[in-house]
């Protein structure tokens, strides 16, 4: 990387550190983004530039977060099923710590500031929402090798996107529940771990049988 990019990186997370700091300490509706430039040392249509909307400050990764499924399906190892690898990413991530599971320390401070602002809910559906599409798209062309006439049929990888990306969203909404709870991480993880594998597990199942659900 340049000098030049490099600078502008180090623009931008100073202007999304700034943001998170003090979206966390006042709550997103109550922040302007000319408030968030003064305390990053940088001009109002500076942080535009790096950020075209409020809700990209707080969402400063949102690409990764939609292209996270499809990356666990595009990535996997040959000869393994889509399900498998989503499952396996995500007992991966709890059993890691990863930061967007939304279990280590401070994350209930996080968590609260988007449950209590209308925009940042609908963000959110809106990157669950790309996330599926995009799965969709990686599952067509990427397909299981159990099933690939199927996966390679539209219609087919966008409901099997659904149920994947559904499972797991319900997954990192328990999450969140027990969290915000007040719920220990160590005892969160230990309740949901098993449940997703079980979860996943059977959607593995339902992909891979040889004849249940096809029809003439």
């Amino acid at each position: 990387m340049g000098l030049r990019e490099t600078k502008k990186q180090q623009t931008r997370t100073a202007i999304a550190d700034a943001a998170l700091g003090l979206f966390l300490e006042h709550g997103f509706d109550r922040v302007t983004v000319a408030e968030v430039a003064r305390q990053a040392g940088v001009s109002t249509n500076t942080a535009f530039n790096y950020f075209p909307a409020k809700e990209d400050l707080f969402f400063d990764r949102q690409a990764e977060a939609e292209d996270h499924l499809a990356a666990l399906v595009r990535d996997r190892a040959p000869g393994t099923c889509p399900v498998e690898a989503v499952r396996d990413g995500l007992l991966t991530a709890l059993r890691q710590n990863e930061p967007m599971l939304g279990l280590h320390p401070g994350a209930v401070r996080f968590l609260r500031v988007v449950h209590d602002s209308p925009a940042l809910r609908a963000r959110e559906r809106e990157i669950g929402e790309h996330a599926e599409a995009a799965l969709a798209v990686a599952l067509a062309e990427h397909p299981s090798p159990a099933t690939p006439g199927d996966d390679t049929d539209p219609l087919a990888s966008t409901l099997l996107a659904g149920a994947v990306a559904g499972t797991y969203r319900a997954v990192l909404g328990e999450i969140r529940r027990r969290v915000m709870s007040g719920e220990p991480a160590a005892r969160v993880r230990a309740a949901v771990a098993p449940a997703a594998l079980r979860a996943f597990d059977r959607l593995c199942l339902g992909l891979h049988a040889e004849t249940a659900g096809k029809h003439p």
